[in-house]
């Protein structure tokens, strides 16, 4: 941006207040401490993907600035779990988080840069004057453009210190397992080359997340039989040894017959590489079966803001290595679909992978962050992290940032209708037993099917396992007293007549644990709570909101294609909005509010279109420019009040 844009009004930025820091060597830090520096607070919650993708995009510019650029994360949790300064630890431990992080558990700081959304960013000068205020992700290139500008403005005027920056790197955590994430039990026969006959019992293959490599465990989940991939962050095919993960999650065993055809046995969500992997157990060799490591919703090539992807079921792209995946969590065999279906957390989705054809393809979610059901077009997923598959060939979702239980229902000409079992809404969660229309979780990541049909759950932010029953349509307890729960599978080594076990993933355990199931389940009730978010006030009536977003230097709004820019609206409860919801084009938007409705949550989502120049001769963005697509979700608490604001106004990337 230009000096005069930048300078337009100044605004000093607010001091950093919390509870305490992390990752400074017990040092507190402030403003004036970091006079001279860039300073690029990031506002982040250790639940929320788009967080999590904002942690990996800032690397780079991290590492090639980090003369200048502090990056200090601002913790401002969604859920309670997130507040225990225990947990946040282990996240910034768990997520390799390399920059100084303030501890927020009041929102303090949130208030203070009235902060709407996770991810927020927030641009200081090393004046201490706030440069720019950045929405969700997609940011990383705008930045690289931004900084190199602050640091020839303020080299200039002399205000601008280099040097090293306050981060102190904490002590890492030892053992076989490191943050593991999901398990996958195999059979005694399909375990390889390397267990055959090691464990007539058969084996445990886990996604080791924390060490970016999958270990094969015996049946004592001490005993290490194999390790795929060298433990170095990155991507890689090839052998066992020279193979890289980065971050891998979900796994899923593949049927006999699909696994010869397919010519490898077991696919793996590999997260933060946005892939499919497909891994052979007879010789350890790993390969990409999906994904060209471009997150999805970032491409490269034109950016359509009314671009909802394919048509549902249809293959994405002609070539599975083309497409472009997002934070895929968790995989499961769907015998009904014949194909793996696939967790895509990261654009609120639910995707299938045909490990023959390698076809990929979109069948549930219309990418939009919240709990709506109906037909599988029209549905709404929030980072769903949990799959499992039960006897009628249904799918069960954890669906983790509405802390609810969905279920794909398939019917037998494949279509999809999605139904949920527990859970409210983004906001809604808790601890609480009873008839599922009350019951509450928290953040939940793994699921399972009991042998008698109901429903196991990895309730990962309470530390619980809790069971859904279909046939009574209730919530109990089976197990408590667990840390971070990932997933939960049920014991295929049992011995016949004996009481089941459940494996449980402990990940801020580092292990693997065996968990009877009582014969009679706990009934617990800690209450139901809300994210405790600052509610906006507005007046009933017109609320005029506006969306601000600037193109960063050296881009161009791409409007080949008519407005480049489109909001979508709700409201929750819906009748909260008599008019202006709806998708259109513009950032712009009248909305009346109803007059009756004491509070509720605006759901708005933003998307803008912009391109790389130079532009040709005629002005216009040349075929072959790299575009981009931002976007951002904004769930705003409102409460209506007479004397409440008129217009509301948000920053994509609004710039000071």
């Amino acid at each position: 941006m230009s000096e005069t844009v930048r300078t337009h009004h100044r605004v000093r930025a607010s001091e950093l207040v919390g509870r305490g820091w992390l990752n400074t060597g017990g040092k507190s830090l402030d403003l004036e401490s970091l006079r001279g520096k860039i300073v690029l607070l990031d506002f982040w919650t250790f639940c929320c993907i788009n967080c999590l993708h904002v942690l990996d995009e800032l690397r780079p510019l991290e590492q090639q600035y980090s003369d200048v650029l502090v990056t200090v994360g601002v913790h401002s949790p969604k859920f309670e779990h997130e507040a225990d300064p225990v947990a946040l630890a282990a996240a910034v431990e768990r997520y390799e988080i390399r920059h100084p992080v303030l501890d927020d558990p009041e929102l303090e700081t949130w208030k203070a840069y009235t902060a709407r959304a996770w991810p927020t960013l927030v641009v200081i000068d090393p004046e201490g004057y706030i440069v720019a205020h950045l929405s969700g992700e997609g940011h990383a290139d705008g930045l690289a453009v931004l900084i190199p500008e602050l640091i020839a403005e303020h080299e200039a005027k002399g205000t601008l210190h280099r040097g090293d920056g306050p981060y102190v790197a904490p002590e890492p955590t030892s053992g076989t397992l490191r943050f593991p994430g999901k398990a996958l039990f195999l059979p005694a026969g399909r375990g390889g080359s390397v267990a055959d006959g090691a464990d007539s019992a058969g084996s445990w293959l886990v996604t080791d997340t924390g060490h970016h490599r999958v270990v094969q465990l015996s049946t004592d989940f001490e005993t290490v039989l194999a390790t795929y991939g060298s433990g170095e962050k990155g991507h890689a095919d090839g052998a066992a040894a020279d193979a890289r993960f980065n971050e891998p999650q979900g796994l899923v065993l593949l049927p006999e017959d699909a696994a010869a055809k397919a010519g490898y046995d077991v696919v793996i969500a590999d997260s933060v590489n946005h892939r499919l992997r497909g891994l052979s157990l007879a010789d350890g060799s790993v390969r990409t079966l999906a994904g060209n490591g471009v997150q999805r919703l970032l491409e490269t090539g034109p950016a359509r803001v009314d671009e909802e992807g394919a048509a549902y079921g249809s293959p994405l792209e002609a070539d599975p290595l083309q497409v472009s995946l997002s934070s895929p969590w968790d995989v499961v065999w769907s015998g009904r679909l014949n194909a793996v279906v696939v967790a895509m957390a990261g654009v609120h989705q639910i995707f299938s992978f045909d490990p023959v054809s390698g076809a990929v393809s979109i069948i549930a979610g219309n990418g939009l962050e919240g709990l709506l059901d109906g037909p599988a077009a029209e549905a709404w997923f929030a980072q769903s992290s949990g799959l499992a598959e039960d006897a009628d060939g249904n799918i069960w979702v954890a669906d983790s940032e509405t802390s609810a239980l969905r279920k794909l229902v398939i019917a037998g000409d494949g279509a999809i209708t999605v139904e949920s079992a527990v859970g409210k809404g983004l906001f809604d969660f808790g601890f609480r037993d009873g008839p599922a229309a009350d019951a509450r979780l928290q953040h939940p990541l793994g699921v399972t099917v009991l042998p008698d049909g109901s429903v196991a759950i990895a309730d990962t932010y309470n530390g619980a396992v809790r069971r859904y029953d279909p046939a009574t349509g209730t919530v109990s307890t089976l197990a408590r007293g667990l840390s971070e729960p990932s997933d939960v599978i049920v014991d295929h080594t049992h011995v016949a007549g004996a009481e089941p076990l459940l494996v449980v993933v402990e990940a801020n355990k580092h292990q693997l644990v065996y968990v009877p199931i009582p014969k009679e389940a706990q009934q617990v009730d800690e209450g139901a709570s809300q994210t405790h978010r600052p509610k906006s006030p507005v007046a009933p009536g017109l609320l005029s909101l506006t969306v601000r977003f600037t193109a960063p230097t050296g881009q161009k709004l791409d409007d080949r294609w008519g407005d480049p820019t489109q909001l979508k609206i709700s409201s929750t409860p819906p009748e909260l909005l008599v008019a202006g919801g709806g998708t259109s084009v513009g950032l712009l938007r009248t909305l009346e509010l109803a007059s009756d409705v004491p509070e509720g949550v605006l759901h708005i989502t933003a998307r803008a279109a912009a391109c790389d120049g130079p532009e040709d001769a005629d002005g216009e963005i040349p075929d072959h420019a790299a575009c981009h697509l931002y976007q951002q979700d904004w769930g705003i608490p409102v409460v209506l009040q007479a004397d409440g604001d008129s217009e509301l106004v948000l920053d994509l990337r609004g710039m000071d």
